[in-house]
């Protein structure tokens, strides 16, 4: 009788234990002080960085990095955070969180392989950003490509809401303007007739100037030219407005009369020019315009670039207001939303052990990935700029 090395049960196919638990990996997160003209946000609040320091994470704050945000070093220092007046250190940091692109100085500093978290602002890079990221291998993320489970942006859509709200605001201010403002309430008294606002563009943007208008009292009118866009913006506000397509005799109607046009639109490169300098010419002396879509180029034709620091001019006997990126006006509140998105996906990352398992486990986090070890895996970006790229979905997998 043959004598076998094992036992019938030995011989059998057995069950395989691929992974029991998947190890937890520490994050070091460095968050630099933002250099760039008129930005005051900052990614993570103190309340954001006790929450991170709390679950084994450290955190490394450039000294005044939250000073324009109203957050002093103290609070971040009280919540667990490292404070340095070295901005070295702080880039050599295995993953880096910023509000604007890093500069082409900024990323000399960034050390090979980190992971950088920021935004893209994609019309505003050169070619040359993208080619020194990839020659230090670095793996980059945009807040503006991340998906939300429902295929939303959250990034765009949270900071578009501040966006819409504050145009409404903003206008309200500059009608009491006693230089050339009308000296009007934005608000529905009594006896008085309600001021008319018209809004371009039923998009986030759109929906929450009309929300914040109809809230203060204001007569809105919607155009857009999508339907399904305009419905939406009904239902969400459930509140009847009038909503038209856009067209030019009913649109200089509707300029003729408002005391306030809010610019939101959005087009794929530059947004359209849907008002022309004559429509100016023919709206009331002291109305106010204000082009909320400055950021891609406005959809005012009269529209300038201006400054927080001097943001109207008047043109037409009409004052515009054109300041690209209205929610760094509101930084506390714009940190606060920007924190509130990007911690648990911080959380997200060292759950899963890492930026590799969590871009594998998290389709929406994965779409945020634009440099994969120095691969650029946009397409958007290589359109734009003639590079190379590759499908992330078949480098990670």
């Amino acid at each position: 009788m043959a004598i076998t090395p094992f036992t019938k049960q030995q011989l059998l196919p057995q069950e395989e234990t691929l992974e029991i638990a998947r190890a937890k990996s520490e994050l070091f997160i460095g968050v630099p002080k933002e250099t760039s003209y008129q930005e005051r946000r900052i990614c993570l609040t103190p309340d954001a960085v006790n929450s991170l320091v709390s679950h084994g994470h450290r955190v490394l704050m450039e000294s005044g990095a939250g000073v324009s945000a109203s957050y002093c070093d103290k609070e971040y220092s009280d919540a667990g955070a490292e404070i340095t007046a070295d901005t070295k250190k702080v880039f050599s940091c295995p993953i880096l969180l910023k509000v604007e692109p890093l500069t082409m100085q900024e990323v000399e500093m960034v050390k090979p392989e980190t992971i950088i978290i920021s935004a893209i602002q994609l019309k505003t890079r050169k070619k040359e950003y993208f080619e020194a990221l990839s020659k230090k291998k670095i793996t980059a993320l945009a807040f503006e490509y991340i998906k939300d489970e429902d295929g939303s942006y959250p990034a765009v859509k949270t900071l578009s809401e501040i966006a819409g709200t504050a145009s409404a605001l903003i206008a309200a201010e500059l009608m009491i303007n006693n230089e050339f403002g009308k000296g009007l309430l934005f608000g529905n008294i009594t006896g008085v007739a309600p001021t008319e606002v018209v809004i371009l563009g039923a998009g986030t943007v759109g929906e929450f100037a009309a929300r914040t208008a109809i809230g203060l009292g204001a007569s809105v009118k919607v155009f857009d030219n999508s339907i399904t866009k305009l419905r939406r913006l009904q239902n969400n506000l459930s509140h009847r407005i009038f909503t038209s397509t856009i067209q030019p005799k009913g649109l200089l109607k509707a300029l003729r009369r408002c005391d306030v046009a809010i610019g939101a639109m959005r087009g794929k490169d530059r947004c359209p020019v849907v008002v022309t300098e004559t429509m100016v010419e023919h709206m009331k002396r002291g109305a106010v315009i204000v082009d909320v879509s400055i950021d891609t180029g406005g959809c005012f034709e009269t529209s300038e670039v201006t400054t927080h620091e001097n943001p109207t001019f008047v043109k037409h006997n009409v004052v515009h207001y054109c300041v690209p990126n209205i929610p760094s006006r509101y930084s506390k509140s714009a940190s606060l939303s920007i924190s509130n998105i990007i911690t648990p996906y911080l959380l997200q990352i060292a759950e899963n052990g890492g930026i590799e398992s969590a871009i594998r486990m998290d389709k929406g986090l994965r779409n945020g990935v634009y440099l994969y070890h120095g691969i650029l895996t946009n397409k958007a970006i290589s359109e734009w700029f003639n590079l190379p790229d590759n499908d992330i979905n078949l480098i990670v997998f």
